[in-house]
């Protein structure tokens, strides 16, 4: 007989040996779950559960089933399970009541209430009614032949984008008619009066203990925020008068915003102008004449918004994006000018008109910022990709300029280098690594040494303007800051790291302030946003 069994077939058992059988292990899907109480009562279970109680032989009688229901409800007719959940929720709500839980929960409704935008300023613009059209269809399904498109012959090299394509603005002077006011609307007269003003009161530079002091003190009030451009700001800066607060705004649809704090032409003191058609990149109020605007945009044109003239004069006009500019003469009448593909050039307003006087490439890539000394204006300091370097204009040539120092240690892209405000002896650079580098340049050396890195969060993500640390013009050693961290906040640091000032405010200040700027005669400070707001905290 064969001995193999079949795997079937059970083990024969042996004499002698008993069988020990373990605990069957049943799946956890078909176990029932463990009843929360013995008995239920007739009335609340499912009429099939009904019938098997009643079909059961098991089952205690009809007078049986009623005392045990009897048990374990109440007055009310509660069953236990219905009470033990009661009191569960009881002491629940008391354990919550213990932690102020439902306090704390009335008191972020409310203020989740107070943020909402300042009205102050320009309008919301409020989308127009789209026409409804017609739903589509394939043309497989209307029995239709496909449509033939021809591609455009390919280009054998890359063309830099023109006017065209930008929807520039015609060359020349443009009238100064504000679009948020009604048409053939004139300019305010007291506008004129506030921008004349060239006897601004001269501030001298304090020590830290009072600087400090004076920070504390100014506040931001409801007054003190207003909508003056459209889109996300990407330039701002202070009128240099001391007897009001005048301010513009540059955004990304090529606007440009005045806000007068206190005034009550246009919307709350806020006239609104459309000099670009691209990104205003850079803001400047000429020195040397108080009624002239500077505006720099990425559509190539470089213009000046004179407020005596009501017009916007042609400086300077190329076919292709323009980044950055600074003033290379105290009268303001000399710009150098940097653009998006790394080159320079030198501008004379007085020179008819809208030329270079001489062009220079530095770098091919793009440059981020450029500087001049406050005291010895042939030097400039330029941001490239992740470098830093102090050019002579003396000698600088059409190609491959030698820089006359360099700024070292970046390890990522650049957005901005700044000379101190007094002396020009240190250079301020913020850098997408999260740091901020203060440089000795007192003496320009090949290389200029490092003497402070400060740590700050750089990182804002899509749809915010850089950060970029900028000095306070009436004080050698201070420079303010946007900030990413929550609160919102805007900072103000020491050149040695200390930080002196933190300007919040929970109910007005709520929003990344990635463009900030310093009054220069005066102790105020502004911050803008990315949806056009400007935040002003003054004394």
């Amino acid at each position: 007989m064969d001995s193999r069994r079949l795997k079937h077939q059970p083990a024969e058992k042996q004499e002698g040996t008993p069988i020990q059988i373990k605990g069957v292990r049943k799946s956890s899907r078909t176990v029932l779950p463990p009843k929360r109480l013995r008995y239920y009562p007739a009335a609340l279970l499912p009429p099939r559960r009904q019938r098997n109680i009643e079909n059961d032989e098991d089952e205690q009688d009809d007078v049986s089933v009623a005392e045990n229901n009897k048990e374990i409800t109440n007055d009310k007719g509660l069953s236990a399970y219905e009470l033990e959940r009661l009191e569960n929720i009881r002491q629940n709500q008391a354990f919550l009541s213990a932690i102020n839980l439902f306090q704390a929960s009335d008191e972020l409704k409310r203020s989740s209430a107070k943020l909402q935008p300042s009205q102050r300023g320009l309008a919301r613009s409020h989308s127009e009614v789209k026409e409804v059209l017609p739903p589509r269809k394939s043309l497989r399904l209307q029995n239709k032949q496909a449509e033939v498109w021809t591609l455009p012959p390919e280009s054998n090299r890359w063309s830099v984008p023109g006017p065209d394509l930008w929807a520039k603005k015609p060359a020349g002077p443009l009238s100064m008619e504000p679009i948020n006011m009604a048409e053939a609307s004139k300019l305010p007269p007291q506008l004129l009066r506030l921008c004349s003003d060239v006897s601004p009161k001269q501030m001298g530079e304090l020590n830290l203990s009072k600087y400090c002091s004076t920070l504390g003190k100014m506040r931001i009030s409801e007054d003190k925020v207003a909508k003056v451009v459209m889109d996300h700001i990407f330039s701002a800066a202070f009128h240099p008068s001391s007897t009001s607060l005048l301010m513009a705004a540059g955004d990304q649809k090529g606007k440009v915003g005045l806000w007068s704090l206190g005034e009550d032409w246009g919307n709350d003191g806020v006239l609104l102008f459309e000099p670009h058609s691209r990104s205003v990149g850079c803001l400047a109020f000429s020195r040397a004449h108080s009624t002239q605007l500077l505006s720099l945009s990425y559509d190539g044109s470089l213009r000046c918004m004179d407020v005596e003239k009501a017009v916007f004069d042609d400086v300077y006009n190329v076919e292709y994006g323009l980044k950055t500019f600074d003033f290379l003469s105290h009268d303001c009448l000399t710009l150098v000018v940097g653009d998006w593909y790394g080159n320079v050039a030198i501008v004379d307003r007085r020179t008819p008109g809208t030329s270079h006087e001489s062009f220079h490439s530095l770098d091919p890539k793009v440059l981020r910022c450029v500087s001049v000394h406050p005291l010895q204006q042939q030097y400039f300091v330029v941001a490239k990709n992740r470098e830093v370097s102090i050019y002579d204009i003396r000698s600088l040539k059409k190609n491959e300029s030698q820089p006359v120092c360099q700024l070292n240690g970046h390890s990522l892209s650049i957005s901005s280098c700044f000379f101190s405000p007094c002396t020009g002896n240190r250079v301020v650079t913020s850098c997408k690594d999260n740091r901020i580098r203060v440089y000795d340049t007192s003496s320009l050396m090949s290389e200029a040494p490092l003497l402070k890195s400060i740590s700050h969060n750089m990182n804002t993500g899509c749809g915010v303007s850089t950060l970029s640390a900028v000095w306070d013009p009436k004080q050698e050693n201070c420079l303010i800051v946007g900030s990413v961290s929550w609160p919102r906040k805007v900072q103000v640091f020491h050149e040695s790291g200390r930080l002196l000032q933190s300007f919040e405010d929970d109910e007005l200040l709520y929003t990344v302030q990635s463009v900030t700027a310093f009054h220069p005669t005066r102790n105020a400070i502004l911050g803008g946003n990315s949806s056009g707001r400007l935040h002003v905290f003054s004394d």
